[in-house]
């Protein structure tokens, strides 16, 4: 199943944000067309190592070796090369506009529009055009302007502020949440656009913001209360309310949700302190919230005489849900998320091997979700820099080989 098979998107798009978008849509079918600067490309093909035929190297030793960061974000795509600060680059670029149904970018705010390719600009060839641009603080706003890649929006977000330890220092996620969690917005956004304009005919432009969308976010939690009632907004590894978080066995660590009244009496039956139930301090899930800590203590008194797995099979048993918190060694070797087609084999489209494209000893991110029981087809690896000049000027711009040698040469492509 390929839904959007027949879309076509054009990116300007570098770094993360931008191009996990592209290689959403991209695994969801549609033909996206990857817009580089000639000789460069999108900065993250500089940050090593590089996988190649050959293996992985600190250094890239040819063409055919591209950054693993590069391979994981830019799966499915085509690349090419275009100086968009050139006439001729401008008026290739918006050929292919008129031809796309989807244009996305996350450079700067102004930045295409400083080119004359602006959704203004776009949208004059191409007036059906969905045209998204992702940046750190939007469009609009007094920040607009202020330079943001997702550790700033963490910290501009508010998020910093309410992850880490009570007594530590507000912490950044683990990784990249913002520049992967706003292209999902985005994506939902462009299909409810496209939807609109089977309706009107006409294209939309969607503004997008990482800030706004991990504020939005954060705020479906009830921090307002929990500030109002003196409770501190970094509890680690444990809820803001109640008994939920993390437990010690004796060789290992836990994860325990016990976020309602009913899911509290499992969990004392499980451990073997049905008296708790009862008692006034737990009784209630308000109650049970003021005395979080006490809670947890008892929780913690009886979990730490199990292994971890007595305590997960105690915890099983009656209902409560529970879980290992795993290292990453053990994820990479769980057969499920494969299975499952939620990781995949790192690929890289500049080389070929009995696999087809060449296979490298690495993961990818898939796509989580399963359409009638079914992981999404591969798609092809992320391709060198370039790789698709020829077939892509070639069928949208009627471009020939010796038009191609030329505009490489005046520096277009």
């Amino acid at each position: 199943m390929q839904p959007l098979s027949d879309l076509r998107v054009l990116a300007v798009t570098v770094f993360l944000a931008g191009p996990f978008l592209s290689m959403t849509l991209a695994r969801l079918g549609a033909e996206v067309i990857k817009v580089e600067i000639p000789g460069r490309g999108d900065p993250v093909r500089g940050n090593g190592p590089f996988a190649g035929p050959d293996g992985i190297h600190s250094e890239q030793r040819s063409e055919q070796h591209i950054a693993t960061r590069f391979l994981k974000r830019s799966q499915g795509v085509k690349s090419v090369t275009l100086n968009l600060r050139t006439e001729k680059g401008r008026e290739l670029f918006l050929q292919m506009a008129r031809q796309s149904d989807i244009v996305l970018e996350n450079l700067a705010p102004g930045s295409m529009t400083r080119l004359g390719l602006g959704y203004d600009d776009v949208s004059a060839v191409n007036p059906g055009v969905i045209y998204a641009s992702i940046s750190g603080y939007g469009q609009t706003g007094p920040y607009a302007h202020q330079p943001a890649h997702d550790p700033q929006i963490q910290g501009m977000s508010g998020l910093m502020d309410i992850n880490g330890e009570p007594d530590g220092p507000p912490t950044r996620v683990g990784f990249y949440i913002g520049d992967l969690v706003t292209p999902m917005f985005a994506a939902t956004s462009i299909l409810a656009a496209l939807r609109e304009k089977e309706r009107t005919g006409q294209g939309t432009y969607l503004d997008v913001s990482m800030m706004d969308t991990l504020t939005s976010l954060m705020l479906m939690e009830n921090l307002e209360e929990d500030m109002a009632a003196g409770i501190p907004l970094r509890t680690g590894n444990n809820s803001r309310s109640g008994p939920t978080g993390q437990y010690h066995a004796s060789d290992g660590a836990i994860i325990i949700t016990a976020a309602s009244d009913d899911q509290w009496r499992r969990l004392c039956n499980a451990i073997g302190t049905p008296e708790l139930i009862e008692d006034e301090r737990f009784a209630r899930y308000q109650v049970r919230s003021e005395n979080a800590e006490p809670a947890r203590a008892e929780v913690q008194q009886r979990i730490g005489k199990m292994t971890r797995v007595e305590a997960l099979e105690c915890l099983s048993a009656g209902d409560v849900p529970c879980a290992p918190v795993r290292t990453v060694p053990e994820i990479l070797a769980d057969p499920h998320f494969r299975d499952r087609g939620a990781l995949r084999p790192m690929r890289n489209a500049a080389f070929r091997n009995e696999n087809g494209d060449g296979e490298i000893d690495e993961v990818v991110a898939g796509f989580p979700v399963l359409f009638d029981g079914q992981p999404l087809p591969d798609i092809p690896g992320a391709p060198a820099l370039g790789q698709h000049n020829a077939e892509v000027f070639g069928e949208l711009c009627g471009v020939n080989a010796e038009n191609l040698a030329q505009l490489q040469s005046d520096g277009v492509i």
